[in-house]
C-alpha cells in the first residue's frame, strides 16, 4: 500500500476502483511527467451518489451535500491516477484542480463546494496536494451530476 493510500485510510477514506468511463475516453493519461484525469463524477458502484442542481431551496442539492460529492469526485480522480501511475507515491505535486458545479441560477458558492475535493487532495498528498484551482458554475453536467472534478499532477 502506498503512503498516499495509507493517509487516506487513516482519515477514514476508501480509495475506490476507478469508475468506468461513461463515454469514449480513458479515466486518465500521462505524458512527459504530467498526468491528467478526465472529469470525475460522484460515482459509487457505477451509480451517481447524488443528482441535480446545487443551491439553497427545495428540490436542490445542498452545498453541504455537494461538498461531500466533490470529495467523492476527488477520490475517483485519485483512483484514475493510480490506474495510470500504478503507485500514487509517484505523484510529486497536484498542479491544478478544475471543478464544475451544476448550479441553480442564484447559487454563487462554487468555491465552498469544491473545498470538499481540495481537502481530499490535501489529506492524500500532504503539502504536495496544495494546488491551483478553478471552481466553475455550469447549467448541467453529465448524468445530471451536481459536481465534476478533474486534476492535473506532476509525477516521477
Amino acid at each position: 500500500m502506498s503512503r498516499v493510500e495509507a493517509r487516506l485510510r487513516q482519515a477514514g477514506l476508501v480509495l475506490p476502483d476507478p469508475p468506468a468511463p461513461v463515454a469514449i475516453y480513458v479515466p486518465a493519461v500521462t505524458a512527459q511527467g504530467v498526468a491528467y484525469t478526465a472529469g470525475q463524477l460522484p460515482l459509487t458502484g457505477g451509480e451517481l451518489a447524488g443528482a441535480g442542481k446545487v443551491g439553497e431551496g427545495p428540490g436542490l442539492v445542498t452545498p453541504t451535500e455537494a461538498n461531500r460529492l466533490a470529495a467523492l469526485c476527488a477520490l475517483n480522480a485519485i483512483a484514475a491516477l493510480k490506474s495510470v501511475l500504478g503507485d500514487l507515491d509517484r505523484v510529486r505535486q497536484v498542479l491544478k484542480v478544475v471543478g464544475y458545479v451544476a448550479s441553480d441560477p442564484g447559487f454563487v458558492g462554487q468555491p465552498t463546494v469544491l473545498n470538499g475535493a481540495s481537502e481530499v487532495f490535501g489529506v492524500a498528498f500532504g503539502d504536495a496536494g496544495r494546488h491551483a484551482r478553478s471552481a466553475v458554475g455550469v447549467a448541467v453536467l453529465p448524468l445530471d451530476a451536481p459536481v465534476e472534478v478533474e486534476v492535473t499532477v506532476a509525477h516521477d
